[in-house]
């Protein structure tokens, strides 16, 4: 008995165990989908040595992760960016308050400046940057925060040197975080940004080609003897790690520095998608509930299934009545339709009066069934035992 219970506890802890490391691995796979690239590393070291990745990529985000490939474990990592420019300082207003407005500029993508919708169809985010000496640009950058939709239309305006205001792009849809436009000089930039969702712009910068830049990003950590890695960055999102401790990684004795490691497309990278209707956040008009088909009845750039048509706080895909406002959400006969809208009663015995009547009526046949067996019973009996008695 006791080797069968231990053959059984044998077999359970290697289920359990197979268990644990495909959740283990689905999880890996899970946040290493949100780097679109990788580099890969694989050297013989005889001890354990920290080494330093150089990157001349641009980099969107500073988000990494680094997999020990034998295992798919995580492996802490120090990352550490320098920065040589004469870039112009530029400040932004909004209207917003201007601490909320300053994030979009704060060189920080943990950060962002949201707007929100104010009652009608289609927000409008009116950014202004300036600065000292006059900037020279072709394209304006900007980063949402995670599982944001595109705006809907853009417009950039510039001030000239006789103080009045050029359009260098016109009212125009956007369909990228990067908006190009003719070559233009100016120190004061006007961008109306319109959207039909909530717009949290993370961070937003001209292109200036007139500034001298030069930058340097690192990343390092602790390798293993006989172990390769994959670093994976260029992340389309936030990702947050739980890691180990790292050790002193920011001490530049005995680091291995290596340069020139090819950048490899990831195969496992998924776009942003938070409701998985197949549609990235960032083209989806109702980017927090599926709907693939994207019906947008009122031509407002928002989905039907994400808008509010009846104005009652509650948005269509939420409201079992979406036509007509009824915040209460009463629906007295369950059948998912609010009350307002509810033209038909779904309770059977509300459709059919004559229900509940039949029913007492066959309960009160079967009680005075009972009562009748119940006062024949004692007769019989009685006439036994009297039978019994004169014999």
């Amino acid at each position: 008995m006791k080797k069968i219970i231990y053959l059984f506890l044998c077999a359970a802890t290697i289920i359990f165990s197979g268990i644990s490391s495909v959740s283990a691995a689905s999880a890996a796979d899970d946040i290493l989908s949100a780097f679109r690239k990788y580099k890969e590393l694989r050297m013989s070291w005889i001890a354990p040595t920290v080494v330093e990745i150089s990157f001349g990529e641009y980099l969107e985000r500073f988000d990494f992760a680094v997999i020990d490939i034998s295992d798919n474990s995580l492996i802490p990592y120090y990352f550490r960016r320098e920065i040589f420019s004469n870039k112009i300082p530029v400040s932004v207003t909004a209207n917003i308050s201007q601490i909320l407005a300053f994030r979009m500029t704060d060189e920080n993508t943990q950060t962002y400046t949201e707007f929100n919708l104010t009652g009608g169809d289609m927000g409008v985010a009116e950014i202004v940057l300036r600065s000292q000496k006059p900037i020279v640009s072709s394209s304006l950058n900007f980063l949402l925060d995670d599982h944001v939709a595109l705006p809907n239309f853009v417009e950039i305006r510039a001030r000239t040197e006789t103080g009045a205001q050029k359009i260098v792009v016109a009212n125009s849809r956007v369909g990228s975080r990067v908006i190009d436009f003719p070559r233009t000089v100016s120190d004061e930039w006007y961008i109306t940004f319109r959207f039909s969702q909530p717009l949290r712009i993370s961070e937003l910068a001209l292109l200036q080609e007139n500034a001298i830049k030069t930058s340097s990003n690192t990343l390092r950590f602790l390798s293993q003897p006989g172990s390769a890695y994959r670093i994976y960055f260029d992340a389309d999102r936030s990702v947050r790690l739980t890691l180990g401790e790292a050790g002193n990684l920011a001490s530049n004795e005995e680091v291995s520095r290596i340069s020139n490691l090819p950048a490899m497309l990831s195969p496992i990278y998924k776009i942003a998608d938070i409701d998985n209707d197949g549609l990235p956040d960032i083209a989806d008009n109702c980017v927090s509930v599926a709907n693939s088909g994207q019906k947008d009845e009122n031509n407002n750039g928002k989905g039907d299934a994400c808008d509010d048509f009846d104005r009652d706080g509650l948005i269509n895909s939420l409201d079992n009545c979406p036509n007509l406002p009824n915040y209460d959400q009463k629906d007295t006969d369950g059948d998912k339709t609010g009350d307002v809208c509810d033209k038909e009663e779904s309770r059977i015995t509300e459709q059919y009066p004559w229900i509940p009547w039949a029913g007492i009526g066959f309960a009160g046949a079967v009680l005075i069934a009972l009562f009748a067996f119940t006062a024949m019973a004692p007769k019989k009996e009685g006439a036994e035992n009297i039978n019994n008695n004169l014999k």
